[in-house]
């Protein structure tokens, strides 16, 4: 009898490990390795929680150590000021095209008006994890 997914009294067992409920998005990514010739690419992302993100690249390389990313947040400000997502972390999974980040800091940052005239970016929220 296997214990996973059955309930003893008041404790159910599961095989999910995360403390985080993650969200599928399927946004553009860009990314950007720190000190690594400041190796730079694009991909989508997977899905994405507020300590991590699972993204995807175009071709397969060996990811290691920092990383940043910079999504385009579907989201405007007040509804007219787009958005962008800046995640800093480090990677611990690399599989195949998959590359899985821990995010260490996030901050959202204004990016001009939603139209895209100007690409002024400001820091608008930060988070240090």
């Amino acid at each position: 009898m296997s214990v996973a997914g059955n309930s003893f009294g008041m404790f159910k067992f599961s095989s999910e490990r995360r403390s985080r409920k993650r969200f599928p998005l399927a946004l553009a990514v860009e990314y950007r390795l720190p000190g690594q010739g400041d190796r730079c690419g694009s991909g989508k992302i997977c899905n994405i929680s507020s300590s991590g993100v699972l993204f995807e690249v175009a071709e397969q390389h060996p990811f290691s150590g920092s990383i940043e990313l910079i999504v385009s947040w579907p989201c405007v400000l007040n509804g007219a000021c787009a958005l962008k997502l800046l995640v800093k972390g480090r990677v611990v999974r690399n599989e195949g095209k998959d590359i899985a980040i821990e995010s260490r800091h996030y901050e959202f940052r204004t990016a001009g008006p939603a139209g895209g005239a100007t690409r002024r970016i400001f820091p608008l929220f930060t988070s240090n994890l």
